[in-house]
């Protein structure tokens, strides 16, 4: 199994999605079968499900109306 580890790992805390929500990262994890590093967060609203996100998905950017902007920016605690 190869992992894939990267020095450019999310700091615990919130973030916000680019969509508006926010979220609370808890830490990585690792797939057991293909050693890919994974964010664990959940959401900072309604039942705060829990989700996991490719490390590079997390970490990548999204193209919104033709701008390139981050999925998940590091955020204050909402209030």
């Amino acid at each position: 199994m190869e992992s894939h580890f990267t020095a450019e790992l999310p700091e615990p805390g919130i973030y916000r999605h680019y969509k508006g929500k926010f979220y609370e990262v808890l830490g990585t994890a690792v797939h057991s079968e293909s050693g890919e590093q994974l964010v664990v967060y959940r959401a900072c609203y309604g039942k705060r499900g829990l989700w996991v996100r490719p490390l590079s998905m997390f970490l990548g950017s999204v193209e919104v109306d033709g701008r390139s902007q981050p999925r998940f920016v590091p955020e204050e605690k909402p209030e």
